[in-house]
């Protein structure tokens, strides 16, 4: 599949935020170029952008992200704050990760190790 046919597909299942469509998911993901190409022979860092894209840009109350800016260089990671703070206000962000990088915009954070039994 393609980018495009992709994003057409997820939509098939679950909307995107209103006023979102596949042309401006490409867009601001930066993927203009490759919307043609099939993501089977993008490089994990493409690939990354798409998953945050599908999960961040659909119309759902809870994003659930686990390690999201694994494959990700500096422009992905600022990719990915963007999206979270553009996208995210109103809605529940759970991020499993050990980086902060990852989640130093959450408010609440629970360590795992405080709950494990000695």
């Amino acid at each position: 599949m393609t980018l495009n046919e992709f994003l057409q597909f997820h939509h098939g299942f679950k909307p995107f935020l209103p006023d979102i469509n596949s042309k401006t998911i490409t867009s601001i993901i930066g993927l203009e170029k490759a919307e043609n190409k099939q993501i089977r022979y993008y490089s994990s860092g493409m690939k990354q952008r798409v998953k945050l894209a599908q999960c961040i840009l659909s119309d759902t109350a809870i994003v659930l992200l686990d390690e999201p800016c694994t494959n990700l260089d500096i422009a992905g990671i600022s990719l990915y704050h963007s999206l979270i703070d553009t996208y995210c206000k109103k809605r529940l962000v759970v991020v499993s990760s050990n980086d902060e990088v990852e989640y130093r915009f959450c408010n609440e954070k629970i360590n795992i190790s405080d709950y494990k039994r000695l």
